[in-house]
C-alpha cells in the first residue's frame, strides 16, 4: 500500500497510519483518541460518533470504513514479497514445531575484533526469524536463527559479510540459511556455497527440505539484552491459540481431568 493517498470524494489523506487506526478501532471498544488521524477518519466518513444514554461518546467504524479495511487487506496481501512470504512460512514452521518465533528483531550481538588480538565488537543483528524452545529452563532455550534469501545476488552479497554471519552465530545455537527458488523453480544456490558452520534449508515445491543440518553450538544462557528484546517484541501467534480459547466455552463434563 502506498504511504498516502486521498480518500475518494473527501480530499482527506489516507495512509498506513489511517489504515492501522481504522483496524484498531474496529477491534476495540471505540474509545476516542482525539488526535489528527481520528479527525481525518471522521471527516472522511470512515468513523462515526456514537453517544450512550449516559452521555459517553465512543466511535464506530462505518460501512465505508469496513470496506476500506477490506480494501487495504487485499492490497497488503498483493504486495507481500516472496521474501516476506518465505519469512512467514519459516516462522510458522517454528511455531508448529513447538517453538516461540519472532520476525525482524533487532538484537545486540558480539563479533570478533577487526584484527587479530583486538577486543570483540558489538553490533546490531536483524535475523529474519529468531526462535527459542517453549521452555521455562534457560539452558534448554536452544536459540536458532534463520536467514531467508530469495535472490541469488542478495545471498552472495550476504556471504561476503563475515561479521553478519558471526553475529547470527553469537545469537543462536544454530544458524540456518533458507534458500528460495528462482523463476524456473530452481534453488538460488547449492548447499555447498553456504559456509559449513550454517545449516541449509531448500524450498522445494513450497516445502522446506533440510539440505544440510546446522552445526549445534551449546548455549546455556542468552544475554540479558536479548531477553529484554524478546520480552518487548510480539512473537508469531501459535497454532494452538484458537483451540485454547475454545476451552472457555467447553462444557465442564467434557474437559479432561
Amino acid at each position: 500500500m502506498s504511504e498516502s493517498f486521498i480518500a475518494p470524494g473527501h480530499g482527506i489523506p489516507f495512509g498506513r497510519q489511517h489504515a492501522r487506526r481504522l483496524r484498531e478501532m474496529y477491534r476495540s471498544a471505540g474509545w476516542p483518541c482525539q488526535d489528527g488521524i481520528e479527525v481525518e477518519l471522521l471527516a472522511a466518513g470512515l468513523l462515526e460518533r456514537m453517544r450512550s444514554p449516559l452521555g459517553h461518546e465512543t466511535l464506530r467504524v462505518t460501512e465505508a470504513g469496513i470496506q476500506r479495511i477490506a480494501d487495504t487487506l487485499v492490497v497488503n496481501r498483493a504486495v507481500m514479497t516472496a521474501h516476506e512470504a518465505l519469512v512467514e512460512q519459516v516462522a510458522r514452521e517454528m511455531t508448529r514445531a513447538g517453538r516461540i518465533a519472532w520476525r525482524g528483531l533487532a538484537l545486540r550481538a558480539r563479533v570478533p575484533g577487526a584484527k587479530e588480538g583486538e577486543p570483540p565488537r558489538w553490533c546490531i543483528a536483524r535475523p529474519d526469524v529468531f526462535s527459542i524452545r517453549n521452555t521455562s529452563v534457560e539452558a534448554y532455550a536452544h536459540p536458532v536463527v534463520h536467514e531467508i534469501k530469495v535472490r541469488r545476488a542478495d545471498l552472495l552479497s550476504d556471504l561476503r559479510k563475515p561479521d553478519k554471519r558471526a553475529a547470527y552465530l553469537d545469537l543462536g545455537g544454530e544458524c540456518w540459511y533458507v534458500l528460495g527458488e528462482d523463476a524456473r523453480g530452481r534453488s538460488i544456490a547449492r548447499p555447498d556455497e553456504v559456509p559449513p558452520e550454517c545449516g541449509v534449508l531448500l524450498v522445494q515445491q513450497e516445502r522446506l527440505v533440510v539440505a544440510r543440518p546446522a552445526a549445534h553450538r551449546p548455549q546455556e544462557r542468552l544475554p540479558f539484552g536479548v531477553w529484554m528484546a524478546l520480552a518487548k517484541a510480539q512473537p508469531v501467534p501459535g497454532f494452538d491459540e484458537q483451540a485454547q480459547g475454545l476451552l472457555g466455552d467447553m462444557p465442564k463434563d467434557r474437559i479432561a481431568k
